[in-house]
Protein backbone atom coordinates (compact mmCIF):
# COMPACT_ATOMS: atom_id res chain seq x y z
CA UNK A 1 0.00 0.00 0.00
CA UNK A 2 1.27 3.47 -0.92
CA UNK A 3 0.68 6.11 1.77
CA UNK A 4 0.51 9.67 0.51
CA UNK A 5 0.66 13.14 2.00
CA UNK A 6 -0.46 16.23 0.10
CA UNK A 7 0.68 19.80 0.72
CA UNK A 8 -1.39 22.51 -0.96
CA UNK A 9 -0.74 26.20 -1.56
CA UNK A 10 -1.68 28.60 1.24
CA UNK A 11 -3.75 30.64 -1.21
CA UNK A 12 -6.11 27.69 -1.37
CA UNK A 13 -5.99 26.66 2.30
CA UNK A 14 -9.75 26.31 2.47
CA UNK A 15 -9.81 23.95 -0.53
CA UNK A 16 -11.74 20.77 0.17
CA UNK A 17 -9.36 18.74 -1.99
CA UNK A 18 -11.98 17.46 -4.41
CA UNK A 19 -9.80 17.49 -7.53
CA UNK A 20 -6.81 16.02 -5.70
CA UNK A 21 -8.87 13.21 -4.18
CA UNK A 22 -10.63 12.49 -7.47
CA UNK A 23 -7.28 12.31 -9.28
CA UNK A 24 -5.89 10.00 -6.59
CA UNK A 25 -8.92 7.73 -6.93
CA UNK A 26 -8.73 7.77 -10.75
CA UNK A 27 -4.89 7.53 -10.83
CA UNK A 28 -4.53 10.51 -13.16
CA UNK A 29 -2.33 13.58 -13.05
CA UNK A 30 0.68 13.07 -10.81
CA UNK A 31 -1.02 10.02 -9.30
CA UNK A 32 -0.74 8.14 -12.60
CA UNK A 33 2.60 6.81 -11.32
CA UNK A 34 0.71 4.46 -8.99
CA UNK A 35 -0.78 1.32 -10.53
CA UNK A 36 -4.57 1.21 -10.41
CA UNK A 37 -4.41 -2.12 -8.60
CA UNK A 38 -2.14 -0.74 -5.84
CA UNK A 39 -3.94 0.39 -2.71
CA UNK A 40 -3.31 3.99 -1.73
CA UNK A 41 -4.14 5.84 1.43
CA UNK A 42 -4.11 9.57 2.06
CA UNK A 43 -2.39 10.00 5.44
CA UNK A 44 -2.05 13.79 5.51
CA UNK A 45 -3.44 16.89 3.83
CA UNK A 46 -2.33 20.37 4.79
CA UNK A 47 -1.34 23.71 3.35
CA UNK A 48 2.13 25.19 3.15
CA UNK A 49 1.34 27.79 5.79
CA UNK A 50 1.22 30.65 3.32
CA UNK A 51 4.20 32.49 1.94
CA UNK A 52 7.01 31.80 2.56
CA UNK A 53 5.83 28.27 3.45
CA UNK A 54 6.51 27.82 7.17
CA UNK A 55 4.45 24.63 7.46
CA UNK A 56 6.77 22.91 5.00
CA UNK A 57 9.27 22.65 7.83
CA UNK A 58 6.87 20.74 10.13
CA UNK A 59 3.97 19.17 8.20
CA UNK A 60 6.04 16.44 6.48
CA UNK A 61 7.11 15.10 9.87
CA UNK A 62 3.47 14.62 10.89
CA UNK A 63 2.69 12.94 7.59
CA UNK A 64 5.65 10.59 8.03
CA UNK A 65 4.45 9.73 11.56
CA UNK A 66 1.19 8.72 9.89
CA UNK A 67 3.10 6.43 7.54
CA UNK A 68 3.61 8.62 4.45
CA UNK A 69 5.82 7.03 1.78
CA UNK A 70 5.67 10.06 -0.51
CA UNK A 71 4.55 13.67 -0.37
CA UNK A 72 2.86 15.41 -3.27
CA UNK A 73 3.09 19.17 -3.69
CA UNK A 74 -0.34 20.01 -5.09
CA UNK A 75 -1.02 21.17 -8.61
CA UNK A 76 -2.19 24.52 -7.18
CA UNK A 77 1.44 25.34 -6.42
CA UNK A 78 2.16 24.93 -10.14
CA UNK A 79 -0.85 26.72 -11.65
CA UNK A 80 -1.64 29.33 -9.03
CA UNK A 81 -1.06 32.86 -10.22
CA UNK A 82 1.80 33.27 -10.07
CA UNK A 83 3.19 29.76 -9.62
CA UNK A 84 4.82 29.19 -6.25
CA UNK A 85 8.35 30.60 -6.45
CA UNK A 86 9.43 28.25 -3.64
CA UNK A 87 8.18 24.93 -4.98
CA UNK A 88 11.68 23.74 -5.89
CA UNK A 89 12.93 24.77 -2.44
CA UNK A 90 10.06 22.86 -0.80
CA UNK A 91 10.89 19.70 -2.74
CA UNK A 92 14.61 19.96 -1.99
CA UNK A 93 14.07 20.73 1.70
CA UNK A 94 11.57 17.92 2.32
CA UNK A 95 13.66 15.33 0.49
CA UNK A 96 16.85 16.44 2.22
CA UNK A 97 15.45 16.92 5.72
CA UNK A 98 13.07 13.96 5.84
CA UNK A 99 14.49 11.55 3.27
CA UNK A 100 11.11 11.07 1.62
CA UNK A 101 10.40 11.46 -2.08
CA UNK A 102 8.40 14.48 -3.21
CA UNK A 103 6.28 14.50 -6.36
CA UNK A 104 5.25 17.72 -8.03
CA UNK A 105 1.53 17.84 -8.65
CA UNK A 106 -1.66 16.08 -7.77
CA UNK A 107 -4.60 16.48 -10.17
CA UNK A 108 -4.29 17.24 -13.89
CA UNK A 109 -3.86 20.91 -14.74
CA UNK A 110 -7.30 22.17 -15.74
CA UNK A 111 -7.33 23.12 -19.42
CA UNK A 112 -8.52 26.66 -18.69
CA UNK A 113 -5.46 27.23 -16.48
CA UNK A 114 -3.11 25.68 -18.99
CA UNK A 115 -4.45 27.94 -21.73
CA UNK A 116 -4.27 31.03 -19.51
CA UNK A 117 -0.69 30.36 -18.39
CA UNK A 118 0.98 28.75 -21.42
CA UNK A 119 2.02 31.95 -23.16
CA UNK A 120 2.87 34.02 -20.10
CA UNK A 121 6.57 34.79 -19.70
CA UNK A 122 6.77 33.73 -16.04
CA UNK A 123 5.61 30.23 -16.99
CA UNK A 124 8.52 29.84 -19.38
CA UNK A 125 10.99 31.66 -17.11
CA UNK A 126 10.17 29.36 -14.21
CA UNK A 127 10.66 26.34 -16.52
CA UNK A 128 7.40 24.68 -15.57
CA UNK A 129 7.86 22.09 -18.31
CA UNK A 130 10.90 20.70 -16.50
CA UNK A 131 9.36 20.95 -13.03
CA UNK A 132 5.94 19.48 -13.74
CA UNK A 133 6.58 17.73 -17.03
CA UNK A 134 4.02 14.96 -16.84
CA UNK A 135 1.29 17.37 -15.78
CA UNK A 136 2.15 19.58 -18.75
CA UNK A 137 1.63 16.72 -21.21
CA UNK A 138 -1.81 15.52 -20.12
CA UNK A 139 -4.48 14.74 -22.67
CA UNK A 140 -6.42 17.99 -23.27
CA UNK A 141 -9.71 16.10 -22.89
CA UNK A 142 -8.66 15.02 -19.39
CA UNK A 143 -7.54 18.56 -18.60
CA UNK A 144 -10.89 19.90 -19.72
CA UNK A 145 -12.63 17.38 -17.49
CA UNK A 146 -10.78 18.98 -14.53
CA UNK A 147 -11.89 22.56 -15.39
Amino acid sequence: MKKIGIIICGRYQSCGGGKCLRALRERVGAFSIYPKDEDVELVGYSFCGGCPGGNVEYVPEEMIKNGADVIHLATGLVVGYPPCPRIRHFKQFIESRYGIPVQIGTHPIPLKYMQAHADLPFWKQSNMEQLAGDLMREDPALQEDYN
